[in-house]
């Protein structure tokens, strides 16, 4: 019971988040729940040690490692304005940074982009004279809605790629993914311009050049996102045509962090500029919700009420659901083991892959990289973007998401 009471706390806590003068971050809140499980007996130590999945952190930190190097060496920001200076108007400002940022965070993993995309978006906002909430919002949207084309786009795919049982994780995601994802794309363009109207006008902009931060570490970033695609390829590849050379997926970012960390005179600085707090937030998650799940609540609602996931409407019906009261990658890590012993087809796993996704997109919790960005901009540049701000846009955003991708799944 204490495990149900302190999820509802952590939600309520989230929602509100500040009580006078002091505001709580919300990897705080979460690390503060596993905390109050722990001392409670929700969940014993050794359980909790066991319910992290380290793989995911490994992942993380080398992601974190290797966007460290793109946002140091301020290749990113140079490219993205090379990008971006070819829009004419705010109007198709907002078209390039969605499907931008869509299709790198695919790459790149959205929680990756999240950091580094954050400062470019305040930057832009200062730029061009448009309000800072609806670029976040359209940054936060579409990070999550690009991921889903990934087996590396965010951390719940990379379970489905790594325990799912998929011979070619890149290429079924892709093939299954690519059309529906550039929809809800379009979608997430329509939804923050219908919202903010006055904001994305087809008033002339006026672009200034976005220059290197640090030219030494250029070559870096150069190297870095060379070794990234390499990899990425490599696996494919391997799982392809060699399935006895294939590797883990997290060899992929460690190969991507190995420049930054090894060659490069900031390493220090790489490693201290980890977005820390977020592998704080997800440890404390994990702890959480396996306290949650140990009390078999959710479980047994799912059980009474008859559903089948291993049908794809049903399946994305709970997916959503789930991954708002215990989150997306543990609803995802608990739900694996079900859906490969029943023998589920391609189908159903990127069914749970895109719901689980896009489910990120109702609340600012739904997704870690919605907190990295809520974060940054709180702590860096003081805007923000409220719990019913986001909620606003993202529950009809969500539905129409769900809706695109079911009807290519079904």
């Amino acid at each position: 019971m204490i495990s149900l009471i302190t999820l509802f706390i952590v939600f309520i806590l989230i929602a509100v988040r500040r009580f006078g003068p002091v505001r709580l971050e919300i990897w705080q809140i979460m690390c503060g729940g596993a905390l109050i499980v722990l001392l409670g007996g929700g969940i014993t130590p050794a359980d909790a040690v066991r319910a992290v999945d380290w793989e995911v952190i490994l992942f993380l930190i080398a992601m974190f490692s290797a966007g460290q190097v793109l946002e140091m060496s301020g290749w990113l920001s140079r490219t993205q304005y090379k990008i971006f200076r070819r829009s004419r108007n705010a109007e198709q400002l907002l078209f390039s940074l969605v499907f931008f940022m869509g299709f790198a965070s695919a790459l790149f993993m959205n929680d990756t982009l999240a950091i580094i995309g954050t400062p470019v978006v305040l930057l832009m906002s200062r730029k061009y004279g448009i309000h800072s909430k609806p670029l976040l919002l359209a940054l936060a949207f579409s990070l999550t809605v690009g991921s889903a084309l990934s087996p590396v786009g965010n951390p719940q795919n990379l379970l489905i790629a790594v325990r799912g049982g998929l011979s070619s994780p890149f290429v079924t995601f892709f093939k299954h993914l690519i059309f529906p994802t550039l929809i809800n794309l379009a979608a997430v363009c329509l939804f923050v311009k219908m919202y903010y109207r006055a904001d994305f006008t087809r008033c002339p902009l006026r672009h200034a050049a976005e220059h290197y931060k640090d030219e030494r570490m250029v070559l870096l970033a150069k190297i870095t996102v060379s070794v990234l695609v390499a990899a990425i390829l490599l696996k494919a590849v391997f799982s392809l045509l060699f399935p006895s050379l294939d590797f883990s997926i997290t060899y992929v970012a460690l190969a991507a962090a190995f420049p930054g960390l090894v060659f490069s005179g900031r390493r220090l600085e790489i490693i201290k500029n980890i977005d820390w707090t977020t592998i704080a937030f997800f440890t404390g998650m994990f702890i959480l919700m396996q306290a949650v799940w140990n009390t078999g609540f959710f479980q047994s609602v799912l059980a009474k009420s008859g559903t089948d996931i291993r049908s794809v409407g049903p399946l994305m019906a709970v997916s959503v659901i789930m991954s708002q009261l215990i989150s997306n990658v543990p609803f995802v890590a608990l739900c694996l083991p079900l859906l490969t012993q029943a023998g589920a087809s391609e189908n159903v796993l990127m069914a749970l892959a895109a719901s689980s996704t896009v489910a990120g997109n109702m609340f600012i919790l739904g997704a870690a990289s919605n907190v990295i960005i809520i974060q940054a901009a709180e702590k860096k540049y003081r805007e923000t973007v409220t719990f019913w701000e986001f909620a606003r846009i993202g529950v009809p955003l969500t539905a129409v998401n769900v809706l695109v991708y079911y009807l290519f799944l079904r």
